[in-house]
């Protein structure tokens, strides 16, 4: 396996295992996408018409008058075989139930209750194959109230609690350029789920229906606001807990070029060679672990002499600076940046 998780050819876990992706968008897809990776076969089912949303999703001109779906679509259905089936008509249902005697896995994203009402829920499928494993992705799972509800990542991730965390110190959220519900709640969720489900076919022989909501997955995985509210009844405030910036130790800090460094400098070793890198290894005493109260008025105040100094000289000269440190300081970098990077350029897209 490489580092980006990429089966080689002659050592692909997954090989032999049949896929049929009836997901649309993102969450499914791309669970779909790394069990291709993973050396499975793949076939991505469409409706006859328009087909996946995500074939016109950020389309360009230049790609719709070439007659090409978007790079988003491409990408997250790269390496998959398509085939067009009507899932409305009693023909198509059949042709379907025949492709799932074969299968290994069936992964939907409809709305729940959808599959039961075409005929082919779990009940149906499981009949038609005792060890498929089943992959539903919903946003708010397939029972209770909200279970019928619309949503997209920025719903799941305000209901779940999480958007609250997100949030500058006067409380006001940030919207994440990263669709945490659809990529770890839905995507990750589901291919851990589906991979149980082969394990567990392995073993048992007996296929699994895997049920995954993406709300109530990040709900769950937000731990450590969980954690807090259990401890104190309380959520922790913006901006102001261990991990959110209220330790001058695990921050963000601008330079004098208007770009920004991250200290991650947590233990209290790694906090005291950034204070020498810095030049004032007396604030190395100044630490959580020794005391300093996480949002109180010593962490804000080296908070803001911290931040003068980072002020001073430019992303490029701490980066020099911290790089050989080894102390948990890292340059934000735009995607760009990143791209280039010498650590993701050569790794598998």
């Amino acid at each position: 396996m490489t580092a980006a998780g990429q089966a080689d050819d002659d050592d692909a876990p997954l090989a032999g295992v049949r896929v049929l992706d009836l997901s649309r968008l993102l969450p499914g897809p791309y669970a779909c996408w790394h069990l291709r990776r993973l050396g499975a076969e793949v076939l991505k089912i469409e409706d006859p018409g328009p087909g996946d949303p995500a074939r016109v999703l950020m389309q360009t001109e230049d790609e719709r008058l070439a007659g090409q779906p978007s790079l988003f679509f491409r990408r997250l259905n790269e390496g998959k075989r398509l085939q067009r089936i009507d899932l409305a008509d009693a023909a198509g249902r059949e042709a379907l139930l025949g492709l799932v005697r074969d299968a290994d896995v069936l992964v939907e994203g409809f709305r729940p209750g959808v599959m039961d009402r075409l005929g082919l829920g779990w009940t149906a499928l499981r009949a038609a194959n005792p060890r498929l494993v089943m992959c539903s992705i919903s946003g708010w799972g397939r029972q209770g109230p909200w279970a019928g509800c619309a949503g997209h990542d920025i719903n799941y991730l305000a209901q779940a609690g999480v958007l609250q965390q997100i949030a500058t110190r006067e409380g006001r959220p940030v919207l994440p350029n990263f669709q945490i519900a659809d990529l770890f709640g839905g995507t990750q969720a589901a291919v851990a789920g589906i991979l149980a489900g082969l394990l567990g076919v392995q073993r048992h022989g007996r296929g699994r229906h895997v049920d995954i909501s993406m709300a109530h997955v990040v709900h769950a995985h937000h731990l450590l606001p969980r954690l807090q509210v259990e401890r104190s009844g309380h959520a922790p405030p913006p901006g102001a807990d261990l991990l959110t910036g209220g330790a001058p130790c695990y921050n963000l800090y601008r330079t004098q070029d208007a770009r920004w460094m991250a200290v991650g400098a947590l233990e209290l070793k790694f906090w005291r060679r950034v204070c020498e890198v810095l030049g004032r290894p007396e604030w190395g005493e100044r630490h959580w672990s020794l005391g300093q109260a996480v949002g109180g008025e010593d962490a804000r105040a080296l908070q803001t002499d911290v931040a003068a100094l980072f002020a001073r000289e430019t992303q490029a000269h701490w980066t020099a600076r911290f790089e050989p440190a080894d102390c948990c300081v890292s340059p934000v970098l735009s995607m760009e940046e990143a791209m280039r990077h010498p650590l993701f350029a050569d790794a598998p897209a």
